[in-house]
């Protein structure tokens, strides 16, 4: 199956909430109404009630309790509430995918999200970006497996669809891989054309025309994410660490602590345990 044919099947593109696909226009927009969308928010009652438990979580340690969906854009701000509510969005339109393991994929993805914001913010780099891009870059492997389920099942039988090497796999048996068809899901979704861009090339930043700084923190993130959730041993985590991508952002191993390095990171900016890192976040999984 071609990409194109692959999305070109309406009755098997995920269906995402109206309050979603207005923040999803907020990208691009301007004129966006801050108290449309906050309004929109608090009219579902369950959508409301998971981001005020996401605001009010660890995560964010606020100093007080945040009781309403206005409270929460003052405290987090716009751009995070506005992740937040994707990334539940996301999970509510993938309910439901064969061969998959769900709970396993998006804790992946959150993790990435959280490991690429902390890895972006710590150098300088737009977080808030690269946490959008973590949460969403494995969508495209959903849609694969929507829409192409038997092809799918004999990839998966060759490679976990969370290994480093599975974009590789995929793009050598079909010409493309998940990356791409997250690109064009972001596109048919209207996203920024920034957005788009970098998750095409998250899977491999060093293929893109132009480098891209936020597909390769991502790209990072999801090294982390995969070294927790596949439960890589010390062998097989510097085997996969990803030297090169890390040169080019000018970062050394030494953020990820052992085993990647024999003595502790001497400035001490070594990244805290992913399920500290993510406390709180998983109710966005529920």
């Amino acid at each position: 199956m071609e990409l194109k044919s692959l999305l070109d099947q309406p009755h098997k593109l995920p269906t995402i909430p109206k309050v979603v696909q207005q923040l999803i226009e907020s990208f691009s927009s301007e004129d966006v109404s801050i108290n449309e969308i906050a309004h929109q928010l608090a009219a579902d009652p369950a959508l409301s009630a998971k981001l005020l438990r996401l605001a009010n979580s660890a995560y964010f340690h606020v100093s007080r309790t945040i009781g309403s969906v206005d409270d929460a854009l003052r405290m987090l701000g716009f751009v995070m509430v506005r992740n937040l509510v994707l990334g539940n969005g996301m999970v509510a339109a993938f309910r439901h995918i064969q061969g998959i393991d769900l709970k396993q994929f998006w804790r992946y993805n959150l993790y990435t999200a959280c490991a690429s914001r902390w890895l972006a913010s710590a150098a300088g780099a737009n977080g808030d970006l690269v946490f959008t891009l973590g949460l969403l870059h494995g969508i495209g492997q959903l849609q694969m497996h929507v829409g192409m389920p038997a092809v799918m099942v004999a990839l998966d039988q060759q490679m976990n669809v969370l290994d480093g090497g599975r974009a590789a796999l995929e793009r050598q048996a079909l010409g493309f891989h998940f990356g791409d068809v997250s690109s064009e899901l972001a596109r048919v979704w209207n996203f920024p054309s920034t957005l788009i861009l970098a998750l095409r090339d998250i899977p491999n930043p060093f293929a893109a025309f132009e480098f891209s700084e936020p597909a390769a923190w991502v790209h990072m993130g999801a090294w982390r994410a995969r070294t927790e959730v596949l439960v890589m041993n010390a062998e097989e985590q510097v085997a996969s660490y990803p030297f090169e991508v890390g040169k080019r952002l000018g970062i050394a191993p030494a953020w990820a602590s052992a085993p990647l390095v024999q003595s502790p990171c001497r400035d001490g900016v070594v990244m805290p345990p992913l399920k500290e890192l993510t406390e709180g976040l998983d109710t966005m999984l529920d």
